[in-house]
């Protein structure tokens, strides 16, 4: 019935909103008609858009019928050009001249061309999406929905990512990637992705890469790929600011400036932003059954969240001359959390009461990502195609945890066995790396790309816990719960690779050497280990390009180095019956991928890919029951860390199309199934699992005149398979209506997410053969948001930017962020 209703409401709106448009008073009617200049028939579905001649922004645009037919209308009474564009021929520009209201264009040729789509100059109509020979490239603004979304619901849209429930980003099903910012590592995102990216607007993003088999130049870690996020950088002599704002009834308010300026040599662009994470208060509950013994552990607590968070970057570049060019860029993230609540735990065995206590548990969190990088490049003057770039990048990113845990009404808990404490944890890591790169066209055809690369990475945790002192009442550090724990990682590497490209076919080839020298110190014990190994990574890309089409295939190497989050000891008790910690003995994850994939960018552009990935040391996620003794007393707790076990094979499809209904109205979905299987040896036990994942989503877009605009997104995540068990399904969908002013310098959006239910309910289980495990959590569903957007100025070109840098893409990223989108 709710299906119904939206239907039915869509349609009501949808009539009620077309009747009510009213043509403007006089309009110049423009048509054509377009044709293949090599078999002289009509040419179908090619974009064409009305230019004003004077400041060469689109009027109007559609495409070309069967029969290659074009009419557009657009005010009369100004000068215009017709800009044609279609995948596989050269892209067209056409003066109109004449007086009336009526003009001919008459038939117009389009010749076919080979170069890529990347190469085309036209900028009134651009594709969404774009297959190159080892990534896919989704234009966000070219989505008009970028000016509604955050980043992170606009990954919503791009093939082969999802986000489910937790807010947790997945490529190809997997939390195993590496997301970059402007193709570098950033400490922005190092720890929560998915909270810096749902806080920033669509608006500041160009373009949201998928690198499905990542080359030579960037490290060889992220298993399933990886994500590169390029941020706006448009510039000419002048400037150009923007203004974002969002209201949100359930996470308040946020708000966002950014901008570029260009003044001869000197460019700059720059972004920022602040805002309040909300007030969220929420519920959970597990609960666990202990075969052996046949307890019962039922746990029920309320915890209430507050935070705000701040970024900003910014970019600068100076030309020396033709030839040598300085950019530098700082990024900047920070995000204070501030949590509390009561919750009770109980256990009985056989209907007996065993054991009760409540507790009351608080805290705070800071987190900041820090990155400062320098960069000098080098062309040559008999090709300035031939490049040699040095750069410096440092990162910086402490996260400081407190929590203060009181019990209260205890039955067979003594305040012996666990007393009143808090925690406390300081960790974070410090990069310095250095790198030098060569790139050169040896050929028309031929190009080589070489370099080295040093990461000298210190990641740290000096963490304690104090307990209270049944006497004095005051806090005194328990020495078997403090450490301090120093992790040093230094990978040295050298990579070289070569590229085809002849008319129809490209291909991509590299090999990269990495040796990579661990030492890991717990201070306060005196404990230390130091492993090296070494890694060939080869990486294979290959293109077979058609009219409207191509065929790609991929194979690589990736590793998954742990990270801190992982690697950490620090044994967090803030649930003293279910606690977590790190593994500091982890060693790297050795993953094979094979990619074939199929797109076809015609009338409605198809995307369908099918991949295999195995690994035979994967990093899984366990728990196992441990038994503590405290004064002669025994308690089980359940402990749950990371381990290297046994082999994981995941098998996947991904089809994506974007359909044109009309030239208004728009369609897309994006889906993917996959079927993975996971085994390994744990605690002395055998475990396998096996099944399917999956997610999909779709959006509808329909643009009324005088700038109005509907969209509706929908969205389903099957939950991931664990090696012990498995998460919930999760549903998603929202209702966006944007209205464009001032020639569409000033955009007004209302948007509607989930408005079914005020909560998600997130469900997990863990299965061993001692214990069964239910996990039950609530997240913010609903939500109603207001947002602005606000530009002016006049920017058209690029500042200039060094097209070689630093990618520490050599860590682990994923599955670490949670929380809510904004909205």
């Amino acid at each position: 019935m709710k299906h119904l209703l939206l239907l039915a409401f869509f349609c009501c709106l949808s009539a009620i909103a077309v009747a009510q448009a009213q043509p403007p008073p006089q309009l110049l009617t423009v048509k054509g008609v377009t044709i293949d200049s090599s078999t002289n028939k009509p040419l179908g579905y090619v974009t064409v858009s009305l230019l004003d001649a004077t400041t060469k922004q689109s009027v109007k645009a559609g495409l070309s019928k069967d029969d290659g037919s074009f009419e557009l209308k657009a005010p009369a009474g100004k000068n215009y050009q017709l800009a044609l564009i279609s995948v596989g021929y050269k892209s067209k520009t056409v003066n109109l001249t004449g007086a009336g209201t009526a003009l001919d264009a008459g038939k117009v040729l389009m010749s076919t061309s080979s170069k890529q789509l990347n190469e085309v100059s036209v900028t009134a109509a651009k594709p969404l999406m774009k297959q190159e020979v080892d990534r896919i490239t989704y234009d966000v603004q070219a989505d008009p929905d970028s000016k509604a979304l955050d980043v992170l619901d606009m990954m919503r849209k791009v093939p082969l990512l999802s986000v489910d429930g937790n807010d947790n980003i997945q490529l190809k099903g997997s939390g195993n990637y590496k997301i970059l910012i402007n193709g570098k590592e950033s400490a922005l995102v190092a720890r929560n992705p998915s909270d810096v990216l749902k806080s920033m607007p669509a608006t500041n993003i160009e373009r949201i890469e998928v690198i499905t088999t990542p080359p030579a130049k960037y490290d060889a870690e992220g298993l399933a790929g990886i994500i590169n996020i390029v941020t706006k950088r448009n510039a000419d002599q002048g400037y150009n600011i923007g203004f974002n704002s969002r209201f949100n009834s359930v996470f308040g308010a946020g708000y966002n400036i950014n901008g570029t300026v260009k003044e001869g040599k000197f460019g700059a662009s720059f972004f920022g932003g602040f805002g309040s994470n909300g007030t969220l208060t929420t519920n959970s509950q597990t609960t666990e059954n202990i075969f052996a013994t046949q307890t019962n552990i039922d746990q029920n607590s309320t915890n209430t969240q507050k935070g705000n968070f701040h970024y900003g970057g910014t970019e600068l570049s100076y030309e020396i001359d033709s030839l040598n060019l300085l950019t530098a860029s700082i990024d900047l993230f920070g995000n204070n959390q501030n949590q509390y609540g009561p919750g009770s735990s109980t256990t009985d065995s056989l209907g007996i009461l065993k054991q009760m206590y409540n507790f009351y548990n608080s805290g705070n969190s800071s987190f900041t990502g820090l990155d400062a990088s320098f960069n000098y490049q080098l062309s040559f003057k008999k090709s300035k195609d031939r490049l040699l770039t040095i750069s410096y990048k440092y990162s910086y990113s402490p996260n400081k945890q407190l929590n203060d845990n009181l019990f209260s009404d205890r039955f067979n808990y003594p305040y012996s066995l666990v007393p009143d404490y808090n925690q406390y944890n300081d960790a974070g890591n410090k990069d310095h790396t250095i790198q030098v790169d060569y790139a050169s066209p040896m050929t028309k055809q031929w190009s080589v790309e070489a370099g080295a690369k040093a990461i000298l990475r210190n990641n740290y945790s000096n963490y304690h816990v104090d307990d209270r002192d049944t006497v004095s009442q005051q806090y005194v550090t328990n020495n078997a719960l403090t450490n301090d724990f120093n992790y040093h990682q230094d990978i040295y590497s050298v990579y070289n690779s070569y590229q085809l490209k002849m008319d129809t076919w490209t291909g991509k080839a590299g090999l990269r050497l990495e040796h990579t020298a661990i030492s890991a110190d717990f201070a306060s014990s005196g404990v230390s280990v130091a492993p090296s190994y070494n890694n060939l990574i080869p990486s294979i890309s290959l293109q077979r390009s058609f009219k409207s089409s191509s065929l790609n295939f991929g194979y690589t190497q990736r590793i998954q180095r742990p990270d801190i989050s992982e690697l950490n000891p620090f044994v967090d008790r803030t649930n003293p019956t279910f606690i977590n910690t790190g593994n500091p003995s982890l060693r790297p994850e050795l993953d094979n991928t094979f990619e074939l994939t199929y797109s076809n960018y015609t009338k409605n552009a198809v995307t369908i890919g099918l991949s295999y990935a195995f690994s035979n040391n994967s990093i899984q996620n366990v728990s196992n029951l441990e038994v503590e003794q405290v004064n002669g007393k025994m308690d089980t707790v359940t402990n749950t860390t990371f381990e290297n076990l046994g082999t994981n094979k995941t098998l996947g499809l991904n089809v994506n199309t974007n359909m044109n209904l009309t030239k208004d109205f728009t369609l897309s979905l994006n889906g993917q199934l996959n079927h993975v299987w996971l085994s390994g040896t744990f605690n002395d036990q055998m475990y396998h699992n096996d099944g399917f994942t999956g997610r999909a989503f779709g959006n509808i877009r329909y643009k009324f005149k005088d700038g109005f605009a509907f969209s509706f997104n929908a969205g389903y995540f099957s939950g991931n398979v664990t090696l012990q068990g498995q998460t919930s399904t999760f549903i998603f969908n929202q209702y966006l209506i944007s209205k464009d002013f001032f020639n569409k310098k000033f955009t007004l959006v209302l948007v509607a997410n989930n408005p079914y239910a005020k909560f998600n309910t997130f469900r997990s289980t863990t299965n061993s053969a001692d214990f069964y495990e239910n996990s039950i959590s609530q997240n913010y569903y609903r939500s109603l948001a207001f947002r602005l957007n606000f530009r002016f100025g006049k920017l058209n070109s690029d500042i200039k930017r060094e097209q070689h840098g630093i990618n520490n893409d050599d860590t682990k990223g994923g599955n670490k962020a949670g929380g809510n989108s904004g909205g």
